[in-house]
């Protein structure tokens, strides 16, 4: 049985129409998995509309030591924070092989000044990323270790259930690496962490999966 290859066109199908509209002024490029498209502190004025794939947000403090920011999926966009030439704020690495439609400040000027009504999606996109940059600076500073770590399972368990998912909540695609990546400590440390949860009987531990059985304690 022969199956069929989406063409380039169906990529742009799923995007809201105001981001399809811009995607469409870009140049298509694919990047393979584990491929930096952005780094830290470089200058740049792209912007990358996610037509395909997943990329995570991350930094790297002196010691090396990686913070990931987040998660992007197909269907939104990127990059728009140095969009008034100043260097980037983060590194964006593609977690698989990924689809983006590029585009330079330029393209998305014109794009504005034809279609005004984008710059409210653009405003609210930074708007809403700078409220999450603003709230894991204030975690890292105010919580230890486990209260960042509660924190984020508990978004990913509110993320599960906007999305349909039965209690109890089950969080996919997730390592302990991940998990250590996004809360600013060791692996070990996280491990550790949540082994005592599971033993406590308030998360269930899975392959790349966590399972969470009940209302997380607020200290530990």
């Amino acid at each position: 049985m022969s199956t069929s290859i989406p063409s380039a066109e169906d990529l742009y199908t799923p995007l809201v129409p105001e981001l399809r509209s811009l995607a469409r002024r870009g140049v298509q490029r694919t990047y393979r998995k584990n491929a930096v498209l952005i780094n830290e502190g470089e200058a740049g004025d792209s912007l990358f509309v996610l037509l395909k794939g997943s990329v995570k947000v991350f930094a790297m403090d002196e010691s090396g030591r990686e913070i990931t920011y987040g998660t992007v999926y197909a269907g939104d966009y990127f990059g728009e924070m140095s969009l008034d030439g100043g260097p980037r704020s983060a590194s964006v690495m593609t977690l698989e092989p990924c689809t983006c439609s590029v585009l330079s400040r330029t393209d998305v000027s014109e794009h504005l000044a034809e279609e005004p009504e984008f710059a409210i999606n653009l405003v609210v996109q930074v708007i809403r990323r700078a409220r999450a940059a603003t709230e894991t600076a204030r975690n890292m500073a105010l919580l230890d270790v486990y209260g960042r770590l509660v924190a984020l399972l508990e978004e990913r368990r509110g993320d599960a259930e906007a999305e349909g998912t039965a209690s109890p909540a089950m969080l996919e695609s997730i390592t302990h690496q991940d998990i250590a990546n996004r809360v600013g400590a060791s692996r070990e440390m996280v491990s550790r962490l949540l082994k005592d949860l599971e033993k406590g009987g308030y998360i269930e531990l899975g392959i790349r999966r966590i399972t969470l059985l009940k209302k997380l304690p607020s200290r530990w």
